[in-house]
């Protein structure tokens, strides 16, 4: 449902972000209901919202889902419980097969995090994902944002759930913000935490809600706000749809010519390998130099990629670099 952790994760104690902006989104019973019954009525039918799914499986689907498109997501997730639905059967599976079934969703130590998580929960937790955010926290690989989101979805608990979607909403609708300061501050978090509403069942609700709104009619660009159910209340709109304010503070990347790109590159070589056999490690530095092709030359970076990757335990070698596999 969500994106990456580092939206959530940050324990600033800055002031970026918006306690709330006149005849914005304050909260209320009236705005609650506005938001729940939208949800009811466009929600997108995803596997992981099923009645039946397990804990276990909305927190493989929250881990996925971070900074990868729901349409990438939902084969390999449907794959993934098909082979591993519990932690137990993960915390057994070998981890090259779980490097291929994780393929091209990019970030591909997340899949070795989640292995870790599963390995954990059978030993600590006799296989049952835990219901306190504390004991999730301790998790290998869940953050404040998966926590909470966990918290909420699986348990139907009143907890923050601050993905990418859900601080643009409210840095719209409540905030008079374009977009959400580049990271998440203390103010930005009691904003959210005094919108949310008291009880466990309409928080999580309205967690879920307003992380739909931001998917598919509050977007990054070009939103819908005539589809809004909170046009009449949004602090942005009623503003004249101001600018970024923080946009010289954003940093981004492309991703042809990175080293992001050369890894990705090589992974799918070895992903594609018979299993057990390694690949000679100039097939592998060629893969990785096509990343140069079209960015930047960068004499280093194949090997780098080869390095970073082996340092990682994404990858493995026997033979002191001649040829490597999946680990």
């Amino acid at each position: 449902m969500g994106s990456a952790d580092s939206a959530g994760s940050t324990g600033s104690t800055g002031s970026t972000g918006s306690a709330g902006c006149p005849g914005g989104v304050t909260g209320g019973e009236d705005a609650t209901s506005e938001i729940i019954a939208w949800y009811r009525h466009h929600a997108r039918d995803l596997p992981w919202r099923r009645p039946g799914t397990s804990p276990w499986a909305i927190l493989v689907s929250e881990v996925m889902s971070q900074q990868t498109p729901v349409a990438r997501v939902i084969p390999a997730w449907q794959e993934w419980q098909r082979r591993w639905p519990g932690p137990a059967e993960l915390a057994a599976a070998p981890t090259a097969d779980v490097l291929r079934v994780w393929g091209r969703l990019g970030y591909p130590r997340r899949a070795l995090r989640l292995k870790e998580c599963a390995d954990a929960v059978v030993v600590e937790h006799d296989g049952a994902l835990p219901a306190q955010r504390d004991l999730l926290l301790a998790l290998p690989g869940v953050g404040e944002y998966t926590a909470g989101a966990v918290m909420a979805f699986a348990y139907g608990r009143r907890a923050l759930a601050l993905d990418t979607n859900v601080r643009r909403v409210l840095a719209r609708s409540a905030g008079g913000e374009a977009l959400p300061a580049p990271h998440l501050g203390r103010a930005e978090r009691d904003r959210a935490e005094r919108l949310l509403p008291h009880d466990d069942a309409t928080a999580a609700q309205w967690s879920v809600a307003v992380m739909e709104l931001g998917a598919l009619v509050c977007v990054a660009r070009e939103p819908d706000c005539g589809a809004c159910p909170w046009s009449q209340r949004c602090a942005w709109l009623a503003a004249g749809r101001p600018g970024d304010a923080h946009a010289g503070r954003r940093r981004t990347q492309a991703w042809a010519g990175t080293d992001r790109q050369a890894r990705g590159l090589v992974m799918a070589v070895l992903r594609e390998a018979p299993e057990g056999r390694g690949v000679v490690a100039e097939v592998l530095l060629a893969a990785a130099a096509r990343a140069a092709r079209r960015g930047s030359a960068d004499a280093g970076q194949p090997g780098r990629a080869l390095a970073g990757l082996l340092a990682d335990g994404l990858i493995a070698t026997d033979d002191a670099g001649a040829t490597y596999r999946l680990p």
